[in-house]
This record gives C-alpha cells, structure tokens and sequence, in this order.
C-alpha cells in the first residue's frame, strides 16, 4: 500500500525512475553540493554515476562520491581499470542525461570550443543525449562578455543552462553566478524527462486573487500573488496535461503551453470555472478567491463628503458563490482538489473544508507564515484525504507543486480514475 508520508524515498512516481544521469563535477568551491544532489536525485529515482575533473578532487573527494553514488568514480579518459569495467564511450553510451553541476567557467569554454582532452569534455563530444551545465563561479567572471559568449555558444548547440542563482558568494562579492540551488537543479532535471503522470488528461487551475469592485477605482481583495497556482499549472504540464489557468489579476506571465483564461471578480471566476469543468479530468481549486463581495458597486467614484475626516463608511458585503464547493457538488465531477489557506488550526480547518465541499483531497497550508505565505518564493503544506494525510516539508513552491501533482496521480490512480 502507498504510503503519501514516504513519497521522498519511493520512486514509482517520480519523472526520474530508472534514468541514467551522468553527474560531472568540475572544480569550484560549490563542488560540495554535488554531494547532496547526488542524493536528491536517487530520492527522484535517478541512477547517478560520478566523473570528476582533477581540479573538482581538491574540493570534494572521490571517495565520498563513490560512497553516496554507490558507483566507481570516474576521472581519467584513459585507465586501464575503470576502462576494463565501463570505457568512456560505454559510459557516453549508457547516460541518459548529462548534467554538470557545478560547471566552472573553463570548463564551459572548454565545451564550447569542443575540445576533448579530458574525460568529461570527451563523454560530452561522444554522447547523443541531452547534456545540461549548471554554471558556478564569481560574479565577474560570469558577467565576463568571453564567459557570455561561451554560454550562448553552449546554448545554441541546444546544451540547457541551469542557472546561475543570484546572491552572496564565496567570495563575499554578490551577484550572479552562484550554482543554482540543488532543488532548482533537481526539478530542472525533471523538465528534460516528461513525468506523463497526466497524459491525455484536462486539468482545470485557478489562482491568484480576485477583485470585488466597490466603485471604478476601488476593489476588495487579497495578498495572493498567484505563484502557487502557476507552479501547479507548469508541474502539470510537464505531466502531460492540458492545462486550463483561469487566474485573477496578477503580474505572472502565462506559462508556456497552457490556456489562460483571465478574470477578475470571483463570479467571472466561477462562471469560467463551470465553463470549463465539464470535460475536464482533474479541478485544482488554488485560487485566494474573496468571500465577500459588495451588495452593490457604485458607478460613480465615491467621494470624501465636505464633513470633518473619520467618517464612517458602511459598505454592505454579500457572499460570493463557492467556486470549489460548486465543483465538488457536481454529478460526475472531476478528480477535485482545494487549498485551504488558514492563519490558524490549519488541518482542523482544511478537514472541514474537505468533508463539506465533498473534495477528493486538499492541501493545506498555514499564511500566518511570512516565509511560506502569500507572496513567498516557499512554501510547507499538509496534504489531506479522507483516510490520510501527509505533511511535507518546506520547499520552494514550484517543488511542491511537483510534488502536489504526483499526489494527484496516485490518487487518480487508487480511485480507478486515471
């Protein structure tokens, strides 16, 4: 039996099972953190195997590569041991990804020229997969034009470029050029192999705020920014889905290969929500929809009165139709997903909402939080079903919309409906 607690160990979801990533490591301070992506990526599934340049070894040792690889490193293109076991073109060969991280900036010019002088630029000019480099060094030499050029060269040759981040670096100098944080590279990876959790299925998304009008100029809302739905509807997508984003006013751009449907006010929501549903597979309710909404909205601009100032403005408020109860109660609905955004007794809350909107599942999570709240790059949620529920760690919000989205799948799957 699957259990949702366990899902950062088990890899019969993940878009990574049974891949074959070969992981370089080139030298620069950020060599460490290929220790921790080695992990993550088996935690997705991968089969990682370790080629390590000679200036990488005075950073990280090959013996705790090999140990958490469970695999020889390899670092010479031409030794009699390790090419009796796996030669270098067996090992091109046997790669489904190639991913440098952290890529150094003379081993992004050395690519670039397509040299071969050493093993890792060697299995990068005999290998046909797809090969990525997450760039890691000071901000000068990134900014540098011979550097820009090397990358764009790289580019060009249809090499992905994972990063770099933005930040204080080793060094003590800021800017560009960090490696990209290992979740960042982990779901990148991701990307270069299509999950197909979703194939063929209808996804129906909402997200961000909506906006009550009061007057022209004046409207009811909130602080959501969207973030979390539009990582939901990217997560989906690279799931194979076709993804329908109804979204209120927010300053995202829409994300590639969906269908976004702009609205402002939640009844424009709810009559485009209902519009879609029908055919639809899977309703993931994330929109910060307004509760209340005003009984009656001037035409006028309401004016300040002649009166001394602190007076009382009454504004009668009347509630908006429930976008997700409304799909919930439908006959023959899709697999239907809500959030619960609490600020307190945050699962007690999100079980409620469960049970009364008739929900497959909700994910809850606490706004109260600044640093996973509305507007957060973060977020930490608890995912719950009518027999179960799991609470995930913090992570950035388009991990855990990755996340969401294998919950999704298992649940379609467990509900015969996939």
């Amino acid at each position: 039996m699957w259990d949702p607690s366990h899902s950062f160990c088990k890899t019969s979801m993940s878009s990574l099972t049974n891949k074959r990533i070969l992981l370089g490591v080139t030298g620069g301070i950020a060599a460490y953190k290929s220790a921790e992506l080695i992990r993550r990526l088996q935690d997705r599934g991968a089969d990682v195997r370790v080629v390590m340049t000679r200036a990488a070894t005075e950073f990280i040792t090959p013996l705790t590569l090999q140990a958490l690889s469970g695999h020889p490193v390899h670092q010479d293109l031409l030794n009699a041991e390790t090419e009796s076991v796996m030669g270098h073109i067996e090992l091109a060969r046997w790669a489904d990804l190639i991913l440098i991280a952290p890529a150094s900036a003379n081993f992004i010019a050395r690519l670039a020229q397509g040299h071969g002088d050493d093993l890792l630029t060697t299995l990068c000019l005999a290998s046909e997969s797809p090969i990525a480099v997450a760039p890691a060094m000071n901000q000068a030499m990134w900014a540098n034009e011979a550097t820009q050029e090397n990358v764009a060269a790289l580019a060009s040759k249809h090499v992905r470029i994972f990063g770099p981040d933005e930040g204080l670096q080793a060094c003590g100098e800021v800017g560009a050029g960090r490696l990209l944080d290992v979740d960042g590279i982990v779901l990148l990876t991701e990307k270069v192999f299509p999950s197909h959790l979703l194939d063929g299925k209808k996804v129906v998304i909402t997200a961000g705020p909506t906006r009550e009008a009061i007057d022209p100029v004046r409207y009811i809302s909130n602080n959501s920014s969207g973030k979390q739905g539009y990582a939901l509807a990217e997560a989906a997508i690279e799931a194979g889905a076709q993804v329908v984003l109804i979204s209120g006013p927010t300053g995202l751009p829409a994300p590639d290969r969906s269908r976004r449907v702009d609205v402002v006010s939640a009844d424009e929501m709810f009559d485009a929500v209902m519009k879609e549903v029908g055919d639809a597979d899977i309703f993931i309710g994330v929109a910060a929809v307004a509760d209340y909404k005003p009984v009656h909205r001037e035409e006028q601009k309401i004016k300040k009165g002649d009166a001394p100032s602190n007076q009382v403005l009454r504004i009668d408020l009347i509630e908006n139709p429930d976008i997700i109860s409304g799909v919930g109660h439908l006959a023959g609905r899709p697999y239907t997903v809500g959030f619960a955004a609490e600020t307190q007794n945050v699962v007690e809350y999100a079980r409620k909402k469960l049970t009364k909107k008739n929900l497959d599942m909700v994910v809850a999570n606490d706004v109260s939080d600044t640093s996973i709240g509305f507007n957060s790059d973060d977020n930490r949620i608890t995912v719950l079903w009518a027999d179960r529920e799991v609470e995930l760690p913090k992570l950035s919000k388009r991990n855990v919309a990755t996340r969401i989205i294998e919950l999704i799948a298992q649940g379609l799957r467990e509900a015969g409906r996939s």
